[in-house]
């Protein structure tokens, strides 16, 4: 144990003995500072202490709400009245949206398979960015208008602003919560060009972080209350607890890099004078491929809808929406139930969308190579769709499980929702991709420059294997 430790410390004192991965390194840090700042600043203009004084509270009463899983994707912005309220939200909204156009419209899926057309896709959903930024930036300054209406128990105004003027308090609002956004957009992108790992990845795992210092005081506050409070958990819960973070981040990391590997057989062939000679392989299949995406996607959709059903039986007086809104609210089991057939759709929709079946079957009989026992052409392309079918549900399921289980302890063992996200679920997930992935690249670097990288038995999988 000793000597992993100080193989570990070892190869971290290298990764800054190589000048572009120090660079990188240094840069990756110093934006996600910036990033961390984005979050502090409150918007101008609103009383973002009053609010987080209101959710402090709301938390010590193990209130397991939206907001708290919002609150994990914008890193406490949304407490603090913060520009990073929308946090990067609306970018992943605008990627679902353009998947799916993709995936529907001919001449948007043939400018994605162009050269040069990835680019313009990419631009085009930039542009769809800005526009849910400016609708979402408009409706949250609608609820800090009306604070009771979006904190359920929450008695005070918000805005500082004088009723004369608020339109400038809207407008600016708006532009503010925007501008936020794109500026988290930017970071990202900046992160993936010129630091080390997935820009916008570490943007949402950075939001994740910040959040486990409060939830390592809620922590030790079950078990050692302040005095005169009666104590709830025993030394059994935390045995319980530990036990459960063990398990399932033991499966989260196994999962995460799990493959079926498809043997492939290249046979002999010439190219001009040159010969090439034959030899096997395989072809890595990832039980996980759509990684953590198909829970971000069904979380950002189902975020909202209880809200605006409980808002439309109030304007409209229908009880029938408080009754719909009662179904799908976060934590119940109709919200389980949902989650989990969104996650199971978007898991295929993602591999339908990125898995090209047919490409790969072309490549592998352009190039002389064959999986051993299926022919080449439409056989194979039938083959490794029905492998990715099969493996994708199992991910699916995996995912499934991932996503349920923070509220399976929270009702289970009566854990505050901010400590029960750390133990499972989303949060855990993104966590351990990203860091896999992040050492996946710095690794890349190490083994280039001949250093030793962080497994001396073998380069770290990945979430791209």
């Amino acid at each position: 144990m000793i000597n992993r430790i100080r193989g570990v410390f070892t190869t971290t004192l290298n990764c800054f003995k190589i000048p572009e991965l120090q660079h990188r390194i240094i840069f990756t840090v110093a934006v996600l500072f910036v990033v961390r700042l984005i979050s502090l600043i409150p918007v101008p203009g609103l009383d973002g202490a009053l609010l987080t004084e209101f959710l402090k509270e709301s938390a010590a009463k193990n209130d397991n709400s939206l907001l708290g899983m919002y609150s994990l994707f914008t890193g406490g912005a949304l407490e603090r009245c913060g520009i990073g309220s929308l946090g990067i939200m609306p970018y992943i909204s605008a990627t679902i949206i353009i998947q799916l156009l993709t995936a529907v419209l001919p001449g948007l899926s043939k400018m994605a398979r162009e050269e040069g057309g990835r680019s313009k896709v990419i631009q085009i959903g930039r542009y769809l960015t800005v526009l849910l930024c400016l609708g979402q930036g408009f409706f949250m300054s609608l609820g800090w208008e009306k604070p009771e209406a979006l904190f359920p128990g929450f008695a005070g105004n918000l805005v500082l602003f004088s009723p004369d003027y608020i339109w400038a308090y809207r407008l600016q609002t708006v532009l503010v919560l925007t501008t936020g956004t794109l500026l988290l957009m930017w970071l990202g992108e900046q992160i993936t060009e010129r630091g080390i790992g997935n820009g916008i990845s570490l943007v949402i795992t950075i939001g994740i972080l910040a959040r486990l210092p409060d939830a390592l005081l809620q922590v030790w506050g079950m078990f050692f209350p302040p005095e005169g409070v009666e104590k709830e958990f025993t030394a059994l819960t935390a045995i319980a607890m530990v036990a459960i973070f063990v398990i399932v981040t033991g499966v989260v990391i196994a999962v995460t890099q799990a493959q079926r590997k498809i043997p492939v057989q290249y046979a002999q062939r010439a190219v001009g004078r040159k010969v090439y000679s034959g030899g096997s392989s395989f072809m890595p299949l990832r039980v996980n491929y759509a990684g953590v995406m198909p829970i971000i996607f069904a979380q950002a959709i189902l975020m909202f809808p209880d809200k605006i059903l409980s808002l439309m039986a109030r304007t409209l007086d229908v009880p029938f929406f408080d009754q719909l809104s009662a179904m799908i609210t976060y934590g119940s089991v109709g919200y389980m139930i949902f989650e989990g057939l969104m996650i199971l759709f978007f898991s295929y929709f993602w591999v339908a969308t990125q898995f090209n079946e047919i490409q790969i079957a072309d490549d592998l009989k352009k190039y002389g190579g064959y999986i051993p026992g299926v022919r080449p052409g439409n056989a194979t392309s039938e083959f490794l769709h029905r492998t990715m079918s099969r493996i994708t549900f199992a991910g699916a399921m995996f995912l499934t499980a991932i996503a349920i289980i923070p509220l399976l302890i929270t009702r289970g063992l009566n854990i505050p929702f901010a400590a029960a996200t750390f133990f499972g679920g989303t949060s855990l997930l993104i966590t351990v991709g990203v860091v896999l992935d992040t050492m996946r690249q710095v690794e890349s670097h190490l083994l280039t420059r001949h250093y030793d990288g962080f497994l001396k038995k073998g380069r770290i999988k990945g979430r791209n294997g």
